[in-house]
């Protein structure tokens, strides 16, 4: 880290007291109970920041909200990498005008491998932003050379790689924060003190779905081979997949997420979000059980059109066991039905089928002995209650009960989301304050989540008993194989 020697000018866009206005903690509120981060830096220290994966609508926000970040907080960006040479060319133009900084000296890399090596020792902090197969490889060699990171949803492509990554954070004294920016929603906090005050009574069942894939998937690989183009390299694209030929718009840019090399499905995309919520207030863990119950038709290659996937969570903290059920699919698709109540285990499946033509494209719902809570949204920005024995839901900042219930959790002022949420990251580094979520929780969602996709690739109706700390299944042994990756040469984080 480098003393700094002179303040990167302020945006015009964003003031420096408009940003603090934006980003400032509600006085008094408690403090979130993760373990400190030893390894901050000094108020005189400059940042360096590296943001790899900078094309894509990812890429694209979480450079620039660190950017903007940056520029509040006595850092700078000073490497871009990205496959695509003409994404990074694009990036540093973008951030010497002036849009939220300038960074005059921001170095450009189509390889983070190389970037580590050339200027590791000049580096602070990384975002990383890539497809999800790259996550794991990009982000923990960054970790174990010290650095702090921010990584997008979700965290990682394999369950050994969530697990190492939470690992290392701790080892290291790291901040870190998944991109899930959700977590900085006020409404999603509020939902976590409502049902964890009791509001609903005792929440035995969860059932969140999505209207994911919106991208193409279900299909074989196609035939042939296409030119690579002279901005791509396709090698470094591949990373730690197994080699295969460049075919135009079927892998790259972002339609990536549909295959089971590259990408993590519907589940892997948006559960980071829609269950961050959920997994929260009900204390969820590891489970004991996941099956995927039911399937549209399966590809070796690719994620099928929809899925119903079963999680059981024994009991934890005074809470009894519970049974979680996620559902996706395309709506809009006629080939696929999301939610099909084949097993009706519980009767809420019914009342979620009897209700799909008026529910939201994606939701949460949490079902308690005294009264259910409905999140309408992907990022539980938004809750609405209903007591046991009514009709209508009622909105949780309406609710008189639910009003009634102490604020436990600190808060956010501002109205951006996203950058709220990066600015949570860059208060980890400079103070040791844990974001909320920081690798020790999200790192444990991402790894719960995966396994939903361990238990796909396992097969349909085939229930995989699961030991969390082991992670392994006692009865399913072929899990192993979707559970650690065995990556390509040279490509070992």
């Amino acid at each position: 880290m480098k003393k700094a020697a002179s303040k990167s000018p302020v945006s015009t866009a964003l003031t420096r007291r408009q940003f603090i206005a934006r980003t400032a903690v509600v006085a008094g509120a408690a403090s979130i109970s993760f373990p400190y981060v030893g390894n901050v830096l000094g108020a005189n220290d400059r940042i360096n920041i590296a943001c790899i994966g900078v094309g894509g609508s990812k890429g694209e926000s979480d450079s620039i909200h660190a950017a903007m970040n940056a520029v509040t907080n006595n850092a700078s960006i000073v490497a871009v990498c990205d496959v695509d040479s003409r994404q990074t060319a694009r990036k540093v133009a973008q951030l010497n005008q002036g849009l939220p900084g300038k960074f005059p000296d921001i170095k450009q890399f189509q390889d983070y491998r190389k970037m580590y090596d050339q200027i590791g020792k000049d580096i602070d902090a990384v975002t990383v932003s890539t497809p999800d197969h790259h996550h794991g490889c990009a982000a923990i060699r960054a970790m174990k050379m010290g650095k702090h990171c921010f990584c997008q949803k979700p965290l990682t492509q394999t369950v050994n790689e969530a697990r190492i990554m939470r690992q290392l954070a701790k080892e290291k004294n790291l901040a870190t924060q998944m991109g899930n920016q959700g977590s900085a929603e006020d409404g999603l906090r509020r939902a976590v003190e409502v049902v964890q005050a009791g509001i609903i009574g005792v929440p035995t069942e969860l059932h969140v779905w999505s209207n994911r894939p919106i991208w193409p998937q279900a299909f074989e690989r196609p035939a042939g081979e296409d030119p690579v183009p002279s901005y791509l390299d396709w090698d470094v694209w591949l990373g730690p997949a197994a080699l295969r030929p460049y075919k135009e718009r079927v892998y790259q840019p972002f339609v990536w997420r549909g295959w089971k090399d590259f990408g993590t499905g519907a589940l892997g995309d948006m559960a980071c979000h829609t269950v961050n919520m959920p997994f929260r207030a009900l204390k969820l863990g590891y489970p004991s059980v996941v099956e995927c119950e039911l399937s549209s038709r399966m590809y070796p290659e690719t994620f099928p059109k929809t899925t119903r996937i079963r999680f059981e969570f024994p009991a934890r903290e005074g809470l009894p066991p519970l049974k979680f059920w996620w559902y996706d699919g395309s709506p809009n698709d006629p080939t696929a039905d999301p939610i099909k109540p084949l097993r009706p285990d519980s009767d809420a499946i019914h009342e979620i089928v009897a209700m799909r033509n008026n529910l939201p494209e994606s939701g949460a719902l949490i079902i308690g002995d005294k009264g259910k809570l409905f999140s309408p949204d992907d990022y539980g920005a938004h809750f609405f209650v209903v007591r046991k024995g009514e009709e209508n839901y009622v909105s949780g900042d309406v609710d008189e009960a639910c009003k009634a219930v102490p604020v436990t959790l600190p808060r956010l002022v501002g109205q951006d989301r996203d950058l709220l949420h990066m600015g949570e990251w860059f208060t980890m580094m400079r103070t040791g304050t844990p974001s909320y979520s920081n690798f020790d929780i999200a790192a444990y969602l991402a790894e719960v989540i995966l396994l939903g996709c361990v238990a796909l690739k396992v097969g349909e109706g085939k229930r995989m008993e699961w030991d969390g700390p082991g992670m392994k299944s006692p009865n399913l042994p072929e899990a192993a194989q979707f559970v650690k990756r065995q990556n390509r040469e040279g490509w070992d984080a």
